[in-house]
């Protein structure tokens, strides 16, 4: 066979993938997708109260008393896999003898269909009534629209949509489109400890995936739906200083030693000036420089700083235009301080000199800062502050955890179905946003798997995870609900037309 192009024929076959996967827009929905709404929409209350059961389990994963709950919560998920005719390995999440399941579960093993696996977690950060919620955090409870409740929206709500759309299909009786997989944890407030290594020891069972999808984030907006193609990683630090083995008075010491909070304070504030600029020599070197791909995505974004403001509950941002605010968002790094070990805290004073506090804070990683460069930088730079002061006092600076920033391309055909299914069932075209916050597992599934990963959030931007009366509206629930079903049509016609452009638009081979 005579060899026909090379590169220019490589050319020529990536020009016709990017002119087949042009995202198509339809005003209507199909026939297939007018039955698999209806359905969904005459079935929303039933949706609702599964929601409702699942709310219910305290499944606190931060705090180890709650720990039985948790473990009651994956065996309701398992059971609930299990109804939908998958089959569910529970596989041993924690190390040193500790046991909490995380499922694994499948549906279909049809060669001829894509494979995706869904990610979520139906373990929830801790919530009180007395903290300042307005219903209890675990009686799922509807006000105008929307369904309070903790874990309503992170990440319950989200989960029970995607397994709510995979059921429709069951109950309709409709080929499914897709073969499904599933990983679900409950260890994933507490940082997803143990997931890598089930990830690593059940290789297998990532082997014939093609795509993973993650909603575990939220929109940009309250009414504009997104897909999210990036997010932050995160270096955390403690920075401790120590100057004995107890406590002191402050009425006998004070004066005439070196205060172990007043260097730590200098050093704190010698980390970030009041326009939120990193003042760590070199920190901003390794940030990549903004492409106009980016620039156009960002520019086309629909943006409202006083919606934003109203959800943060402040007067004032930084900036003041929407370019600044995604910026610094999504594109730089940002230093936040976040607490004092050591230091006195109850209601009222306790006049004593503490003998070692602890700082705490962290920077947001950017595409291509290298953490360890990152480590040697804040490490030289408050060694070099704490020098400066004289102190009698020693100095200890450690990175306990550090996390690299996530990027797909939204060129897949994940993201270019998706991008069609939020047009069938939101009537637009989706923000294509990045996140300013840290999801360590879509970069460990990345990575791991070698699979294409997507985050197709359906909650809105005031939803409220991990805050008092965090919720999920009626609207998004449900409407998210379709917007899955939707996706395992799209990805099925889009994977599809990928193997038959592939097998067309290979590129030939020169024979000896």
């Amino acid at each position: 066979m005579a060899k026909v192009g090379g590169e220019y024929t490589e050319i020529l076959f990536v020009a016709a993938l990017m002119l087949l996967f042009e995202p198509r827009v339809s005003s209507t929905s199909s026939s297939l997708e007018t039955q698999i709404f209806q359905y969904i929409d005459d079935h929303q209350n039933e949706f609702i109260e599964n929601l409702k059961d699942w709310v219910a389990v305290k499944s606190d994963s931060v705090q180890p008393a709650f720990r039985k709950e948790v473990t009651r919560m994956m065996e309701l998920t398992a059971d609930r896999l299990r109804a939908l005719g998958t089959s569910v390995m529970l596989v041993n999440q924690l190390p040193d003898g500790q046991s909490l399941p995380a499922v694994l579960a499948e549906l279909g093993k049809d060669p001829h269909k894509p494979t995706v696996c869904f990610y979520g977690h139906v373990d929830v950060q801790p919530a009180k009534k007395e903290d300042g919620w307005k219903t209890d955090p675990y009686t799922l409870t509807e006000i105008d629209g929307n369904l309070y409740g903790r874990g309503a929206t992170d990440n319950k709500g989200p989960v029970l949509a995607w397994i709510n759309a995979v059921e429709t299909f069951r109950a309709l009786k409709l080929d499914m489109p897709v073969n499904f997989k599933f990983i679900i944890e409950g260890m994933e407030e507490a940082g997803s400890l143990g997931l890598d290594e089930v990830v690593k020891e059940t290789e297998h069972f990532f082997s014939d995936v093609d795509y993973i999808v993650i909603s575990d984030n939220l929109w940009l907006s309250k009414k504009k739906p997104a897909l999210t193609y990036g997010t932050r990683g995160n270096a955390c630090f403690f920075v401790e200083v120590e100057c004995g083995e107890k406590d002191l008075h402050s009425g006998t010491f004070g004066g005439i030693i070196h205060e172990p909070m007043t260097d730590l304070i200098a050093l704190l504030d010698s980390l970030v000036n009041m326009s939120g600029h990193i003042l760590i020599p070199g920190i901003y070197d390794d940030v990549a420089t903004l492409t106009e791909e980016e620039k156009q995505l960002d520019e086309s974004i629909e943006y409202d700083l006083e919606e934003h403001k109203t959800i943060a509950g402040v007067n004032k941002f930084l900036y003041d235009t929407k370019e600044d605010i995604l910026l610094h968002l999504w594109r730089y790094p940002c230093l936040s301080i976040h607490g004092i070990e050591g230091a006195f805290y109850e209601p009222g004073i306790k006049t004593v000199i503490p003998s070692k506090v602890i700082g705490k804070f962290s920077i947001r990683q950017v595409p291509h800062m290298a953490l360890a460069t990152v480590e040697k930088q804040v490490t030289q730079y408050l060694e070099e502050v704490f020098s400066k002061r004289n102190s009698s006092n020693k100095l200890k600076v450690s990175m306990p955890m550090g996390t690299m920033p996530w990027i797909a391309d939204i060129k897949k055909p994940m993201y270019l179905a998706a991008k069609t299914a939020i047009k069938t069932v939101f009537g637009e075209e989706p923000d294509m946003i990045q996140d300013g916050s840290t999801i360590p597992i879509a970069r460990m599934f990345q990575n791991e798997t070698r699979k294409s990963v997507m985050m197709l959030p359906i909650g809105a931007a005031d939803a409220g995870e991990h805050s008092q009366n965090e919720k999920i509206s009626r609207y998004n629930y449900i409407q998210g609900t379709k917007l899955f079903a939707s996706f395992f049509l799209e990805i099925s016609k889009f994977h599809g037309q990928l193997q038959e452009a592939s097998n067309t638009t290979s590129v030939p081979t020169e024979e000896p």
